[in-house]
């Protein structure tokens, strides 16, 4: 089975997500099925369709985190001491094309947030940074444009 890299934070994340499916988004579904199917005639109730769409969605998503979780390899960026970038590192480069720096935290696929700075590790940037030290550069062949950071900073929080 293949690890899946992960923080501590967004392993929790996942984790409360998963919670609050079993405990209360599941029970509530069940409840508005019970409820839909007292309505009488199932073939013509669009609310009780509605609500056993909602459930597939929800039971899909339950087994999809518990497959997530079971395969995560949860990797602590605090306890990282190096001086190339690596998983859960911040980097921050500058871009000479846009005369522009960039913050960026590599993270795993399920934590990507764009608006947070947090790329995935196997995304165009993500590999393109990896290994690079402080000085270097990462090319990045974006279908726009070739696009080059360089390494300014190296920090593992």
């Amino acid at each position: 089975m293949n690890r899946i890299p992960m923080t501590p934070e967004g392993y929790q994340k996942l984790k409360d997500e998963l919670n609050r499916l079993i405990s209360q988004d599941r029970p509530n579904i069940i409840q508005a099925i019970a409820e839909a199917r007292s309505h009488g005639d199932l073939s013509e109730n669009a609310e009780y369709h509605a609500a056993r769409e909602k459930q597939s969605f929800i039971e899909g998503r339950i087994q999809e985190l518990q497959a997530k979780l079971a395969s995560a390899d949860v990797i602590d960026p605090s306890k990282i001491n190096q001086d190339k970038v690596a998983f859960g590192a911040r980097v921050k480069v500058y871009d000479s094309n846009a005369d522009d720096e960039f913050d960026f935290i590599l993270v795993g696929p399920d934590e990507t947030n764009i608006k947070e700075g947090k790329i995935s590790i196997t995304s165009p940037v993500g590999k393109a940074l990896i290994g690079k030290q402080v000085g270097d550069t990462a090319t990045v062949k974006a279908p726009a444009r070739t696009i080059e950071y360089e390494i300014l900073e190296i920090r593992f929080d």
